[in-house]
């Protein structure tokens, strides 16, 4: 990839970057494009997101449809698509990149690939043959009790596409099945009738291995590893993270293994969050998110370039250094309401 000649927002000279989804992570996605002198464009399913409130532009639509998406790529004419979050039409941002109208970011199959549960675990399990927890997929209530039933309890079911532990639950005897199927269905991105169900690993601690793919000096790939993140989720959501996080050094390689070997068939250029189970040296794969991941705002304190700031870099052909500033660790406070326009008191004091 040829690095991009950046110009003036606002102008024809403009390198334009269209995100989509836009909420507190794609905000800070922005902010740090707009640094770099980006024009941004602010793209999600409803009206002042996050990012929408500091981006150039910004749009609502439904990125389920195929549709509306392409005609808004048509419009705005970006240079670079970067998806945020999972429910998108990732069906039309392939034909996007095959016909060469922008360059999604890290790539448009990565974007598919990690879309819903199935495709990045058995791209993992099966083809990368990287260790994983067992699991099965389930098509309906009957088939979700015979999964379980070969899994054994306890077990997770989670949607096949679902964010921040939407729908996902820990099923500990045959009474919880029926309504972990029923949670499962209302947690989805998008009705799919169809789980999966994952055995429970005996772990020590869960990590965020935050892995950078960017171009180096010698005009080729280069992987790149942030110091191993820690964190805490309640019913799926992040609440404390830490970097780093103490581990073995053979549990570390072998966590940037898993990583490296999953982020290099994904391809493309950006920060990928690769979160992995520990337990003393052994380690086994979970997820992974090709864009900033929320454990990761420690970084915003931590490091010399955070997330936010090495994804950008990464995905305009810029150097990223991943060198860690000082320990760091970061809580989340939750507005705890399903409201606008909350308000929070004490802020002197907490601070």
């Amino acid at each position: 990839m040829k690095p991009l000649i950046i110009g003036t927002p606002l102008t024809p000279s403009a390198i334009r970057v269209m995100l989509l989804g836009s909420g507190e992570l794609g905000k800070e996605v922005i902010i740090a494009l707009q640094r770099l002198g980006v024009e941004t464009i602010a793209v999600d399913r409803y009206a002042d997101s996050p990012g929408q409130q500091v981006a150039h532009h910004a749009h609502v639509i439904n990125m389920m449809d195929g549709a509306q998406l392409r005609a808004l790529i048509e419009r705005e004419k970006p240079h670079l698509v970067v998806p945020e979050i999972e429910a998108i039409a990732t069906d039309m941002l392939v034909q996007i990149e095959q016909e060469g109208l922008a360059r999604v970011i890290p790539t448009a199959r990565a974007a598919r690939l990690t879309m819903n549960r199935e495709g990045i675990r058995r791209l993992v399990a099966e083809t990368l043959r990287l260790p994983v927890s067992p699991y099965k997929f389930a098509n309906s209530l009957e088939e979700l009790r015979a999964a379980i039933a070969e899994i054994g309890f306890p077990c997770f079911v989670k949607p096949l596409m679902s964010s921040s532990g939407k729908g996902q639950s820990k099923v500990d005897s045959a009474a919880d099945v029926e309504a972990a199927w029923d949670y499962a269905a209302s947690g989805s991105r998008v009705t799919q009738g169809r789980v999966i169900v994952e055995g429970m690993i005996d772990f020590d601690y869960e990590i965020t291995q935050l892995t950078v793919r960017a171009m180096g000096a010698d005009g080729n790939i280069g992987t790149h590893f942030c110091e191993p993140i820690g964190h805490v989720q309640v019913q799926g959501d992040y609440v404390e993270s830490w970097q780093p996080q103490a581990m073995s050094p053979l549990a570390l390689q072998r966590a940037r293994d898993i990583a490296k070997k999953v982020t290099d068939d994904l391809g493309g250029l950006g920060i990928f969050g690769v979160e992995l189970f520990i337990k003393g040296d052994e380690v086994w794969f979970s997820e992974v998110s090709p864009r900033p991941h929320d454990t990761g705002m420690v970084t915003i304190c931590s490091q010399v370039q955070n997330e936010f700031e090495l994804h950008a870099r990464a995905i305009l052909g810029l150097p990223v250094d991943v060198s860690l500033r000082a320990p760091g660790a970061s809580a989340v406070i939750y507005g705890q309401l399903k409201e606008k326009g909350i308000a929070f008191a004490g802020v002197d004091e907490a601070l």
